[in-house]
């Protein structure tokens, strides 16, 4: 388990752990653990991947993975700096554990042949009926405020607008969670983001008080961008997990549109790739950067996990497709779609098609030009393309017979840039 240790340090996946060398001793045997993931939304997104992968990266080793919904301590919001959380419907919380579960199903072993085969828990289940006075007597008892008291997160709020009694308890809640895992599931290591520190301890802290056993923690670092904006945003927001909130071409072009002062960290931290393989591919990206060789290397591996291999398959052919490489007749309608809304969606009224749209009225309304006298030019120097077919003729009119799945017509200038027209 050296090795595993030593494989996550050097993926930069190491933030703090408890003992080193006890850890490293309790890892040379396959043991239980466990991650939780919250349902603060309906889908997971990519900053949830880290963990999702450090399990995986675990399980393959030989170890056992418990992949926790917070069911309970999704009704009641962990602390944040900024100020107390809006509470979300008991049937919200519900639905979107559900939808969480079903994802986790998706990176990890749950095979019943598998010896170390992973496990589906919700805290809600050993939450629902525990009582006030058990909660207080029982559990509380062994609980010190002091610990919870030096949250970085809870101090914030007592010197400025204060903290509610709901959202103060939830350390409590989750330390429980490793209470219970461990008495029933042998659960010997808790792993989550660097931020959950102060409470996956105060579980490590709470397992040692009630049951007098010795369990330990590690945490991965929370991931920064070389430009100081935050990871897994972008202008169109949270790049999320779900096919229906992030498209999978959207989700293929946030690899591939990575910094290059980022690619290096992401590759490691992401990629299932062994180290060998991850150092030649960026030895090989810095000899050709504009290749973009991780990037796209990347881009591929994470869309064929997250979404599978045809819809990867999809989006590439899309993409290639859009770039005059591919028939754009010939393509997934989703993943077209997809893809020109990412491009830049414009729109045209179908009754404008129906009466005949000149090809000019049709460049100046795609914004690849300032306007109609740029678009005839563009026509001269046989710069303008529609539906990757070079417009020769400025008197040329568009009508619904150039509709691409009767809602599409892809506007090209040159070779790179291009929108895609809605017909609505």
């Amino acid at each position: 388990m050296t090795d595993l240790l030593e494989d996550l340090q050097w993926r930069g996946l190491i933030a703090d752990s408890t003992d080193r060398d006890e850890l490293a001793a309790l890892l040379g045997g396959s043991q239980t653990f466990y991650c939780g993931f919250d349902p603060t939304a309906a889908s997971l997104h990519v900053g949830n991947l880290v963990q999702i992968l450090t399990m995986r990266r675990l399980q393959d080793a030989g170890h056992r993975p418990l992949a926790l919904v917070g069911g309970a301590t999704g009704l009641i919001g962990d602390p944040k700096s900024s100020g107390e959380r809006s509470l979300n419907a008991a049937e919200t919380v519900t639905a979107w554990s559900q939808r969480i579960e079903s994802q986790l199903r998706h990176f990890l072993d749950f095979d019943d042949s598998a010896s170390n085969r992973a496990a589906m828990v919700n805290n809600y289940s050993w939450t629902e009926g525990l009582g006030a006075i058990e909660l207080l007597r029982d559990i509380g008892k062994h609980f010190s405020v002091n610990r919870m008291l030096d949250r970085e997160a809870v101090r914030a709020r007592l010197e400025g607008s204060g903290i509610s009694y709901t959202e103060f308890s939830y350390q409590l809640l989750q330390a429980y969670d490793y209470v219970r895992l461990h008495l029933d599931h042998g659960c010997m290591l808790q792993t989550g983001g660097s931020d959950q520190w102060g409470n996956i301890t105060a579980g490590v802290d709470l397992v040692r008080r009630m049951t007098g056993d010795s369990v330990h923690a590690l945490t991965t670092p929370l991931l920064e961008k070389a430009d100081g904006t935050k990871f897994g945003k972008t202008e169109s927001g949270t790049v999320w997990l779900d096919p229906d909130l992030t498209p999978p071409y959207a989700f293929y072009q946030f690899w591939v549109n990575a910094d290059d002062r980022d690619v290096a960290q992401y590759l490691k931290v992401f990629s299932l790739r062994p180290r060998a393989e991850i150092e030649e591919l960026l030895t090989s990206s810095q000899e050709r950067p504009h290749a973009r060789l991780a990037q796209v290397a990347l881009a591929e591996e994470l869309t064929s996990l997250v979404h599978g291999e045809a819809a990867c398959l999809a989006v590439q052919t899309a993409s290639q497709a859009l770039f005059g490489r591919q028939e754009l007749q010939d393509q997934d309608p989703g993943a077209l779609s997809a893809a020109l809304r990412e491009a830049g969606e414009r729109t045209v009224a179908r009754a404008e098609l129906d009466a005949g749209l000149p090809v000019v009225d049709l460049l100046a309304a795609s914004e690849l030009v300032a306007g109609k006298g740029a678009a005839r030019r563009m026509i001269k120097e046989g710069g303008a393309y529609l539906n990757n077919e070079r417009i020769t003729d400025e008197t040329r009119v568009v009508t619904a017979d150039d509709l691409l799945n009767d809602e599409w017509l892809v506007v090209r200038r040159g070779r790179k840039n291009f929108v895609g027209v809605h017909v609505v």
